[in-house]
């Protein structure tokens, strides 16, 4: 029996040595994968670039397209019912003010015209007529031929007429009005840029018949942000390119910037006019380049350091342990190749400018290997 005890306390002695061998051996392995974990973490940390905001001074250069407008346009509506009875211009017709651009039939009107001036005219003969009886029945009365009752009635007579008077000139005057509406004229110097109807069209009042354009200045409107607007002003030079004309650089000039903000986009709408002396062609598309006032001693950093989420502009910035820290950033002008920084980051602060994909706030990088 002792011998046997002693049999088993061996047995166990010896299972309990290799176990505990086993676990040192588990032990030492996971120290080991942990190690070459942490040192794959760190030298995947080293592969970034970092540096520190720089100020500088920065040129801004904006870019807008748009289309070339003329600098006036408007309609020439048929002010009264009535067939195009003429018609004497066409599409590019160049007309100065005051030119009769078609006549309305005026058969009509021409009759209501001739209607009116009679009526007027008769009226205008019973007034002197009621006048005349006022003096005469006034000296009867003052002889006692006639009562108080008689003089009172042609006073009356003699005021009704008078109203008939002022109605009859009024309705001559519309009448008048509208003879001379059968007539179209340009309402000021331009070109005929459309010509809606022919000869024989009834036109209904109001219907646009033509369009008169000045072209001899062409215009086009941009929409400045709020953070460039103040870089710019009336009388500055504007770079124009057209792609319909690949081989002319125009120089326009800012004639008007709008006093209040659209909303809600915060931009300045901005009025480019181009002196049109070569006879381009209104409505084409247009570039716009401007070059705002330097700004001098900002913040910038690259471009390629911004890091997007969640509509935000952000960017990694390491702490003086390499910890790595996400800041919101608010930008100023932006090219291709910087950004001015308006809040958000110090020159001191260094940041991270590539590798950001390999990043993550809480990563650690070597602050002496980064960018190396």
């Amino acid at each position: 029996m002792n011998l046997q005890s002693r049999k088993v306390k061996i047995v166990l002695g010896s299972c309990v040595a290799v176990c505990l061998i086993i676990a040192f051996r588990i032990y030492n392995n996971i120290q080991n994968e942990r190690e070459r974990a942490a040192s794959l973490s760190q030298s995947r940390a080293i592969a970034v670039e970092t540096g520190h905001p720089v100020r500088q001074t920065i040129i801004p250069e904006l870019h807008f397209s748009g289309s070339l407008d003329p600098d006036w346009q408007a309609d020439v509506a048929a002010k009264v019912d009535g067939r195009l009875e003429k018609v004497y211009v066409r599409e590019g017709d160049r007309v100065s003010k005051g030119q009769v651009l078609a006549i309305l039939e005026q058969v009509d009107t021409e009759a209501d015209l001739l209607n009116a001036r009679g009526a007027y005219l008769d009226a205008k003969t019973n007034l002197r007529k009621a006048e005349t009886d006022v003096r005469r029945y006034e000296k009867l009365y003052a002889t006692g031929a006639v009562s108080q009752q008689t003089v009172d009635d042609y006073r009356f007579a003699r005021d009704n007429a008078a109203a008939k008077l002022e109605s009859a000139r009024g309705n001559l005057q519309s009448m008048e009005s509208k003879s001379a509406a059968t007539v179209l004229t340009a309402p000021a110097d331009g070109i005929i840029s459309k010509r809606y109807y022919q000869e024989g069209y009834y036109a209904k009042s109001g219907t646009p018949l033509f369009a008169v354009a000045d072209i001899s200045v062409l215009k086009t409107v941009i929409h400045v942000p709020e953070g460039q607007v103040a870089g710019i002003s009336v009388g500055n030079e504007a770079q124009v390119y057209l792609p319909a004309y690949p081989d002319k650089k125009i120089i326009g000039r800012i004639t008007r910037i709008a006093p209040v903000a659209d909303l809600p986009s915060h931009t300045f709408a901005t009025e480019i006019s181009v002196d049109n002396g070569e006879g381009l062609l209104a409505g084409v598309y247009a570039n716009v380049n401007l070059v705002a006032q330097p700004k001098k001693n900002v913040l910038t950093i690259p471009v390629h350091a911004i890091v997007m989420r969640d509509d935000q502009q952000t960017v990694f910035v390491a702490d003086a342990e390499g910890v790595i820290q996400r800041r919101v950033l608010t930008l100023g002008y932006s090219n291709a190749e910087v950004a001015e920084v308006l809040s958000g980051l110090e020159e001191s602060d260094l940041i991270v400018t590539g590798g950001q994909n390999k990043l993550r706030e809480g990563s650690r990088i070597n602050i002496e290997k980064a960018g190396k």
